[in-house]
């Protein structure tokens, strides 16, 4: 398990959320079979940083339901810490996903008083971010009450410590988009980084372009902000000084869990180049496009494979994109 004895690791804060897929293989007349896999945007974000070589800790509340332990066993398979992580009596969040003909996943929740989003201030002051340059976070856990409001806190308060790290990751199914677009400038205020895809940009600027969300973004505290362009790349904007990286070419089996091991791949760069721990001075354009090229090949390897499946560091595949990608940029 990986141990924060030295300020290189980064923290995650979220949710787990089981991921159901049909498996028409298995069912029957008149039945349904469901193959479950674990996931949850920012649990995905923490096996993929720890798969990489980051020391990584996970602050989750995980139910004492069999998929609670179902995500106990990935978690800590994977090398991350969960000994800041709470054993919750409340149920784990369930997803029934549906691929398109790309690969492409749609979500139905079902998440009612689940054990992701019942954080107390108690719970959260009790964490530790000792060894941590980086506090991530975002997605439902950042937007669903009661859980959200004391999370942002805690950011609040983190933020002295560490660089924080957002990635709203929309779900309009669960929450209405102008939940997010009334929470989105404080979430920026408190932010260092902020890493949200294209079908976000959307949801929560309908109608704008990635370059001038960007620069509304940097108005709001961000400094740096990362917008996923799927097969086209990510498009990195450093306090208005902006650079497209391209994404690898490789052949999808679907696209779960691509966007959070992107943040993953672009966290562990820039703990890797020593960015991470204030407010990112001295960070340069040219960095940020080689953290976001590499993250750009850790979300590939992602998509090659079914389900949220990130590489680990030693896998020659991600090395060898890293080697072609970065010669590129």
């Amino acid at each position: 398990m990986a141990r924060l004895e030295s300020p290189s690791g980064v923290t995650v804060l979220g949710e787990c959320v089981a991921d159901a897929f049909t498996a028409p293989a298995l069912s029957g007349p008149g039945e349904l079979a469901l193959r479950v896999l674990p996931g949850g945007g920012p649990a995905n974000t923490a096996v993929a940083l720890a798969r990489l070589g980051t020391p990584t800790r996970f602050l989750a509340r995980l139910s004492h339901d069999v998929f609670g332990t179902l995500f106990r066993n990935r978690l800590s398979d994977s090398g991350v810490d969960l000994s800041g992580s709470v054993t919750a009596p409340e149920p784990s969040t369930l997803a029934v996903a549906t691929l398109d003909e790309t690969g492409q996943a749609t979500y139905t929740f079902h998440a009612d008083s689940a054990a992701d989003w019942q954080w107390t201030a108690d719970e959260l002051s009790a964490t530790q971010h000792d060894g941590t340059v980086c506090l991530h976070t975002g997605s439902l856990a950042l937007i669903r009450q009661p859980g959200g409001s004391r999370i942002e806190d805690h950011l609040a308060k983190a933020r002295e410590h560490v660089t924080v790290s957002i990635d709203p990751n929309v779900r309009p199914l669960l929450v209405p988009p102008s939940a997010y677009r009334e929470r989105l400038p404080r979430w920026c205020a408190l932010a260092d980084i902020l890493r949200l895809s294209e079908d976000d940009l959307g949801l929560l600027l309908p109608g704008v372009g990635p370059e001038e969300a960007c620069d509304t973004w940097h108005a709001a505290g961000a400094r740096l902000v990362v917008i996923t362009l799927g097969s086209r790349g990510a498009l990195a904007s450093l306090d208005g000084l902006r650079v497209t990286v391209p994404a690898p070419a490789v052949d999808v089996a679907d696209t779960v869990g691509a966007g959070d091991s992107f943040t993953a791949g672009l966290l562990h760069r820039l703990t890797a180049l020593g960015h991470l721990g204030g407010r990112l001075e001295g960070l340069s354009l040219e960095d940020v496009t080689q953290a976001c090229a590499f993250a750009a090949c850790v979300a590939a390897q992602t998509c090659s494979v079914p389900g949220a499946n990130p590489p680990w560091a030693d896998e020659a595949a991600l090395k060898a994109g890293v080697e072609r990608l970065l010669f590129h940029v």
